[in-house]
């Protein structure tokens, strides 16, 4: 997706099976840091009531790849 992606999520989300995320740029951590607010898209697939998968593609960035897994978990629990 590119555009306004939570538009284009309410639009269209009965469309959509899964979502696939990977943070921009570098595909680290999909937290506050990235140019995509992945907190805020997450928020409105979960809006939605999706029930489906949100898989998650990411390179740890930071000291505590364990923790990064941890919060990725916590924001993508849609």
């Amino acid at each position: 997706m590119e555009g306004d992606i939570i538009a284009t999520i309410g639009r269209h989300h009965a469309c959509f099976k899964h979502y696939h995320t990977a943070g921009v740029p570098g595909r680290h951590e999909i937290g506050d840091q990235q140019e995509l607010h992945y907190p805020a898209i997450c928020r409105a697939i979960r809006d939605t009531g999706f029930e489906g998968y949100l898989a998650q593609e990411f390179m740890p960035a930071a000291p505590d790849p364990i923790n990064s897994l941890r919060e990725a978990i916590r924001l993508g629990d849609v």
